[in-house]
């Protein structure tokens, strides 16, 4: 069967309901399109209900609320932050913006998040450099909580400020609470791919009133209380628009529903392909006290003996080519970012966990529109591949 013969399966394209209309159009019709709005305090305000946080600055993006988060919790010039190896690349960048530098943390293979042991590690070796971290940013990937109580307590040790990455991981929980929460500043991002999106957009949550204000302020140019346009300090144009904060309050109040679909596809693959050789459904089952969100199924192939029954000669190069045959769009892990030329002088802690997750890893499609006859076009196709 051609690639054309089927429309494209993509990784994770927007879902969007009947709600986002409702509020865009209200938006249009009260000619309230600018960077402020009903909308805009609406979709903040949605947002501190669903994490538990009663102070949220929604922005331009996931990449933006990282930049302000860290710039409001002083890192500068010179700073390094503690940041996980085996993430998206947005989760370091703000970090170089700050010019600081990221020290990398390999992960550990329960959650694949940053392992907690090689944490203290790298927190011990730059002390003992004379480089004390000046913050600690913390990722959930794939929305699989990381080890949370072990990375707290270790931030809280050595008091550092915490700064919790939760893009991918809207909806997901610890012990019954949101993530997000978790830090003195949270992220999240409502990108096209993500569980739920304003097309592009994020968000910055916190406990500290000073905090969100200050982000607002630095957002918005950095404009000074006169009655003419004066400026102290250099600002940002990261606010979110009405508009898209519109869409953002239709798609909130779909979350539960869209939660429940990824954990419904990850549960749906795990049962279908459990017979595959060489082949894991990967992150199952969840640590206890966890709630994932599953934002994407991602598998495991094992590159062992090819006489070992439990083994595949298969490479995830190959899987990802042969899914592109069947038009299903597939993407490696995430590549760690010691191993990227961007970041090749910076420090780095372990990194053989999260290189070797990288080297046998595949994310499968999990969209929330997706049918049960597309998830066995997806099996099918690694049927063929794994034969």
């Amino acid at each position: 069967m051609r690639s054309q013969d089927h429309d494209r399966l993509f990784l994770s394209p927007p879902h969007l309901g009947r709600h986002e209309l409702n509020y865009v159009h209200k938006a249009i019709e009260d000619n309230w399109v600018a960077p402020a709005g009903p909308n805009l305090a609406g979709f903040e305000a949605d947002i501190c209900a669903a994490v538990g946080v009663p102070y949220c600055v929604a922005l331009s993006s996931g990449t933006a609320a990282i930049h302000l988060g860290l710039l409001v919790l002083g890192v500068g010039p010179g700073d390094e932050v503690l940041c996980p190896s085996f993430t998206f690349v947005a989760t370091a960048n703000p970090i170089l913006y700050l010019g600081a530098t990221p020290v990398f943390v390999d992960s550990e293979p329960d959650t694949w998040n940053m392992c907690p042991r090689r944490l203290r590690e790298a927190l011990d070796d730059r002390i003992a450099r004379g480089k004390k971290p000046k913050a600690l940013l913390l990722v959930h990937l794939y929305g699989m909580p990381a080890k949370l109580p072990e990375l707290l307590a270790l931030a809280a040790e050595y008091d550092l400020p915490v700064l919790e990455d939760a893009a991918e991981a809207l909806g997901a929980s610890w012990q019954l609470q949101p993530l997000g929460g978790f830090g003195r500043v949270g992220v999240f991002s409502f990108n096209g791919n993500k569980i739920l999106t304003t097309g592009g957009g994020g968000a910055l949550v916190t406990y500290d009133r000073a905090l969100a204000e200050r982000v607002r302020f630095l957002a918005t140019q950095a404009k000074d209380d006169a009655p003419h346009y004066q400026h102290s300090e250099v600002g940002y144009n990261y606010r979110l628009s009405n508009i898209l904060a519109g869409i953002g309050r239709g798609q909130m109040e779909l979350l539960p529903d869209r939660v429940k679909r990824r954990r419904e596809i990850f549960d749906w693959y795990r049962r279908h392909l459990a017979d595959l050789p060489g082949l894991t459904v990967a992150l199952a089952p969840e640590p206890a006290g966890s709630h994932a969100n599953r934002w994407l199924t991602t598998i495991l192939l094992n590159p062992a003996d090819p006489e070992d029954a439990g083994a595949t000669a298969a490479t995830p190069e190959t899987l990802r080519r042969h899914l592109e045959t069947r038009n299903v769009e597939s993407r490696p892990l995430w590549k760690p970012l010691h191993l990227q030329p961007l970041f090749a002088a910076a420090p780095t802690y372990g990194g053989a966990v999260c290189a070797d997750l990288f080297a046998r890893g595949l994310c499968l499609p999990s969209g929330t529109a997706m049918t049960d006859a597309d998830l066995r076009r997806v099996a099918e196709a690694l049927r063929e591949a794994l034969g």
